[in-house]
């Protein structure tokens, strides 16, 4: 199967995040994804965009590789289309109508060094992505917007990406 468009949203009522993720072939998957997963997901996510890149990995200087990583996340980000909205076309379920709530993940890298993000249910079938640059920053952006409409007192913040902090009140400034 190939995607087609991918959803993730934060669901008051379940206080939750739903990710929606609808193939080409009219099939569509339904996920919840709880406070704790996305915890233990976005290391995961950030892991694999910093493995993903050959100019980070063999970038030694901690700071430029974080440098490297926002540079990369939002030139990926600018090639993703979220102006389109998710296209609500009845679809098949294969995986039961329900949303699966997520309980375990896997990461890894296809034969091709592609990083590949496995999500399951405790019990039963899950789902296994194949991420390219785009896919896996989008998935990134998506998870940090959903994230942000929650109460959760939690921020998804990618290194590299972070904006520059103001210099305290009152704190020597040097001025060229």
């Amino acid at each position: 199967m190939r995607l087609h468009q991918l959803k993730i949203d934060y669901v008051a009522e379940q206080d939750r995040v739903l990710m929606l993720i609808a193939a080409s072939d009219a099939v569509e998957v339904r996920m919840f994804l709880t406070r704790r997963f996305i915890k233990l997901l976005w290391p995961l996510l950030v892991k694999l965009a910093e493995e993903a890149s050959p100019r980070i990995k063999t970038q030694a200087n901690p700071e430029a590789r974080r440098a490297l990583l926002g540079l990369e996340h939002e030139q990926a980000v600018s090639r993703a289309d979220f102006s389109k909205p998710f296209e609500e076309t009845p679809r098949t379920t294969p995986l039961g109508e329900a949303p699966l709530l997520l309980a375990r993940i896997q990461t890894g890298h296809d034969r091709n060094g592609l990083p590949v993000l496995a999500m399951h249910p405790a019990d039963g079938q899950g789902v296994t992505l194949t991420l390219d640059p785009v896919l896996l920053h989008s998935v990134c952006r998506l998870l940090q917007a959903a994230v942000t409409k929650s109460d959760w007192d939690m921020e998804l913040r990618l290194p590299g990406t972070e904006a520059r902090e103001a210099p305290e009140r009152g704190a020597p400034r040097t001025i060229n």
